[in-house]
């Protein structure tokens, strides 16, 4: 009987272990990059970045509330992702073949950056609660950007369960 395979992310005596080849982690490492360079961006009405920054009040008349609320918030809340992104930044780059090894702060960041990278690529994909990607075909323009979507969302599903252990 053979042994099964480890999951992506694994709790360890002293941390978490990121169980990807370096394919893996090497793509993730650069859609870490893509997302600093986002979030770095002047543009603040990139249309990608809606889901990061989620409306705060929904009522009809509390557009100016959610205005100010921007104003006074978004530049804390940028600087909290980046913070993160910078504290993963070096315990991820794919420098050598052995697993990534992350502190508990480290994977707190890890589940942010990646939680933000799906966040703009549902957005990109149009993503809703009803997502199924073996409704997306191989002929569909963004297969492989809901590849992606799936990708990130396993790791991420591991990570969490890995920090729930």
């Amino acid at each position: 009987m053979g042994r099964l395979p480890r999951p992506p992310v694994q709790k360890t005596r002293n941390g978490f272990r990121i169980n990807l080849d370096m394919e893996e982690r090497e793509l993730i490492h650069r859609l870490l990059g893509e997302l600093r360079s986002l979030l770095t961006q002047p543009d603040v009405g990139d249309e990608r970045l809606r889901r990061l920054f989620p409306t705060a009040y929904h009522e009809r008349g509390d557009r100016e509330y959610d205005e100010e609320f921007r104003r006074l918030m978004r530049d804390e809340l940028i600087n909290s992702r980046m913070a993160g992104l910078d504290l993963i930044a070096g315990a991820l780059a794919p420098a050598e073949s052995s697993p990534a090894e992350l502190t508990e702060a480290q994977m707190m960041a890890f589940l942010q950056a990646l939680n933000g990278i799906r966040l703009v690529l549902g957005t990109m994909l149009d993503v809703t609660e009803d997502h199924d990607i073996d409704d997306v075909g191989d002929d569909h323009p963004m297969v492989g950007e809901y590849h992606l979507y799936n990708f990130l969302s396993w790791v991420l599903d591991s990570s969490v369960r890995a920090v729930q252990s």
